[in-house]
């Protein structure tokens, strides 16, 4: 089963032999890989039939009917959640994911890549008892990707580590990505904005400091 990059990454962070609840879970490719190479048992769901359909003719395909269950539900809903769970949410904008996460019974650990404001990620899923694990950031097909795997417990975080992470704040790569995005959103900011270009500026300011 070829993943793609992001795919094969979140692929490393689940933990081997878990259960797994893939929310989302598009073509099931995830699902199938886990079930194969990583002994998990799968959950796939979805809120979209067409989605599904295609989930389950994949699964179909590589004659895993029988060991992966498919859902259509939205996110979490009709899924009795156990504690050594792993809930993957890939692929999702930052506030659909913490409807879901507010809405239901969680796990323990939480593996989730937002397509947006993953500050505001961190700082929800951190407020309902998790820690960050592991935070990866890659890109795949020029795309930026952020995943971060989330653990039951507690931890305290300075605001720097909200908004860049406090693993990937140390990241070389990730560091210069946000250097060179920020001084091109400066450079698009009209000097009358003074306000804007200051924020970005000392954003920038304290990365540095930190390093």
């Amino acid at each position: 089963m070829n993943l793609s990059k992001r795919l094969e990454i979140v692929a490393t962070l689940v933990d081997v032999g878990s259960r797994v609840i893939d929310v989302g879970c598009d073509h099931a490719y995830l699902d199938i890989y886990l079930t194969k190479n990583n002994n998990n048992k799968c959950i796939a769901t979805d809120i979209n039939k067409s989605a599904l359909d295609n989930a389950i003719k994949n699964i179909k395909k590589h004659r895993l009917g029988k060991k992966i269950e498919t859902k259509l539900t939205i996110g979490l809903s009709n899924i009795d959640v156990k504690s050594d769970d792993n809930i993957v949410i890939c692929g999702l904008g930052t506030r659909t994911i913490i409807e879901i996460l507010h809405s239901n019974v969680l796990s323990d650990t939480l593996i989730i890549s937002s397509n947006n404001d993953v500050e505001k990620l961190r700082r929800a899923v951190i407020s309902l008892g998790y820690y960050i694990d592991s935070e990866i950031f890659l890109f795949d097909k020029d795309i930026p990707y952020i995943i971060i795997k989330f653990k039951k417990g507690d931890k305290k975080y300075k605001s720097i580590d909200y908004i860049f992470g406090p693993i990937l704040k140390n990241n070389i790569e990730y560091r210069n990505y946000i250097n060179n995005k920020y001084k091109k959103i400066i450079k698009s900011i009209p000097m009358k904005k003074i306000n804007i270009r200051l924020k970005y500026r000392l954003l920038l300011l304290r990365l540095k400091i930190h390093h």
